[in-house]
């Protein structure tokens, strides 16, 4: 049955409470429709059988580096069997998909593949080399599920659903460790009756490198709000063309849950998920994508947290964890969930008791410390600075977080939710400290944090309350009028006078990271990038 709640009251409930009802509404069904494994190494959370938080299913690790390495393998408690469906067809007949990767928690030596697959499916496994040709020892994977009921999805178009109990979507994962620093490596995907290697399932291996040691030049790109559209394509070939060690995603990915806020009511079609990964393999099976959540992924159908489904469909460095950090080079990455902070939504507001936070102020001591670090980059969703008259500012990011930004002197933060590009002037207690119009150079110890809004990747385009200022390199920004976002989840007028460079149009943000040499200062050069590979703003930002 559909679940009956009003958006009103789904709004007054968190998101773990959200969850508990619906786990309690779906109890006397899964009784029912439990028993029968779908597959060998198939595991899901015994309380969350129908809504289908794969609790167990993690992913295995294994060494390509050498018969010396170990596999780092993490166990997991095992816990009811999957419910039980229609007959499955045999593993030859069952076509990997949406293959994507990214880093672990150090990108010289770990690495993740996740892919997807139409049906559960047996022993999955990856095989990985050092050539096109050479596919190496297997590595084996985990097989997990997410089931949505079908009385819960409002559908995207009007095709039936062949199993019309639920939608069940298969995510396979495999983290693999103890790999060589700086190296090319070629992996292909397979299981129980489809091998990659094989005739006649043969299939080309795709490349990906990890990060070298020391201090690379390289360049990373970075986007939110992407969606499955035109635009999202033409904004995933531009990350192509720069040709990215890798790439940030700033929250709201698919857009498979269309109202955002969080709540139960929601318009949402799991399905989305598909399309989107299928979308982007072609880019992301080989560039590594490092995805932040944003209030799209907040998915109270899966888990007390909303991000299930997220930890299933992307293997975070920190299982299980929305927040994280790695290093590349002399650049430290701060990963970061606004949900938790956000005065937006309610729905996960203040969910980590604080604990993000308190971990966010020990990496930013940590890596300001560590004098082979010249850069702090942190992303997230919700913007700190931002005029797009959709969400504007968020007085909940500013409160919790800019004091430590300005504490430990962050270079650059990088935010989504806003579908727009916008750059800030550097920025110090909310305060503009000096001018930086496009093709200038800063110095961010000296003067401050650039904040950069680069939402406009896909999804419909937001405007700004005044003219786009991206053709007028100047000195002079006019004030104008915004607002933040209040603790009451109101808005508050503001002026503004740190708004630099507007765009209103489909644009990703380009970074190439030059360590200092020869007297030169280490940089980053920021660049946007438009759909059409032209460049609308440049910053050069120094230490």
């Amino acid at each position: 049955m559909t679940p009956k709640m009003t958006p009103e009251q789904a709004a007054s409930l968190s998101m773990a409470e959200q969850h508990e009802w619906f786990q309690q509404l779906t109890a006397g069904r899964r009784s029912l429709l439990r028993g029968g494994l779908v597959g060998a190494g198939v595991l899901a959370a015994g309380s969350g059988v129908l809504s289908g938080r794969a609790d167990a299913a993690v992913a295995s690790s294994a060494s390509v580096a050498g018969a010396a390495s170990t596999p780092t393998v993490p166990t997991r408690p095992t816990a009811a069997p999957l419910l039980a469906t229609a007959a499955r067809p045999a593993g030859r007949s069952v076509v990997p998909f949406g293959r994507h990767i990214s880093y672990g928690a150090d990108p010289t030596t770990q690495i993740s593949v996740v892919w997807q697959v139409p049906a559960a499916v047996t022993n999955p496994y990856v095989r990985i080399g050092y050539s096109p040709l050479d596919f190496g020892e297997k590595i084996k994977a985990q097989l997990s599920v997410l089931s949505t009921p079908f009385t819960d999805i409002s559908a995207v178009d009007s095709v039936p659903l062949v199993h019309p109990a639920a939608v069940e979507q298969y995510y396979i994962q495999a983290r693999i460790s103890h790999l060589l620093p700086g190296q090319t490596y070629y992996y292909a995907v397979g299981h129980d009756g489809y091998d990659p290697a094989a005739s006649p399932h043969f299939e080309p291996a795709r490349p990906f490198t990890t990060a070298p040691c020391g201090q690379p030049d390289y360049t990373f790109t970075a986007f939110g709000d992407q969606g499955v559209s035109y635009d999202a394509v033409a904004l995933a070939t531009t990350v192509r063309s720069q040709n990215p060690a890798f790439h940030l995603h700033a929250g709201d990915l698919s857009y498979a849950n269309d109202g955002g806020s969080g709540q139960i009511t929601n318009s949402y079609d799991p399905r989305v998920w598909d399309s989107f990964l299928v979308q982007n393999e072609l880019f992301a099976a080989s560039i590594p994508w490092q995805p932040v959540v944003g209030n799209h992924e907040m998915e109270p159908w899966y888990s007390p947290d909303g991000y299930g489904g997220i930890f299933d469909r992307f293997a975070q460095p920190t299982e299980h964890q929305a927040y994280y950090s790695f290093t590349y080079g002399n650049v430290a990455f701060i990963a970061l969930d606004a949900n938790d902070v956000t005065y937006e939504y309610k729905a996960n507001f203040g969910y980590s008791q604080g604990k993000q936070t308190a971990w966010l102020n020990k990496q930013l001591a940590a890596h300001r410390a560590n004098r082979a670090i010249d850069f702090i980059v942190v992303y997230f969703h919700e913007c700190a600075y931002c005029t797009a008259d959709a969400h504007a500012s968020d007085g909940g990011v500013r409160a919790a977080w800019t004091p430590l930004f300005d504490q430990f002197g962050v270079d650059l933060v990088i935010n989504g939710h806003n579908h727009v590009y916008e750059r800030t002037d550097p920025l110090r207690g909310g305060t503009v400290t000096t001018a930086a119009p496009t093709g200038s150079t800063v110095r961010s110890k000296t003067y401050g944090t650039t904040y950069v809004v680069a939402g406009s990747s896909g999804n419909s385009l937001y405007q700004f309350p005044v003219a786009d200022s991206y053709e007028n390199d100047v000195d002079d920004v006019a004030p104008f009028k915004s607002w933040v976002r209040n603790s009451t989840g109101g808005q508050t007028p503001e002026t503004v006078d740190w708004s630099r460079v507007r765009y209103t149009g489909y644009a990703l943000l380009a970074v190439d990271v030059k360590p200092g040499r020869h007297g030169r200062p280490a940089q980053l050069v920021l660049r946007a990038v438009n759909e059409y590979g032209a460049e609308v703003d440049k910053l050069t930002i120094e230490r």
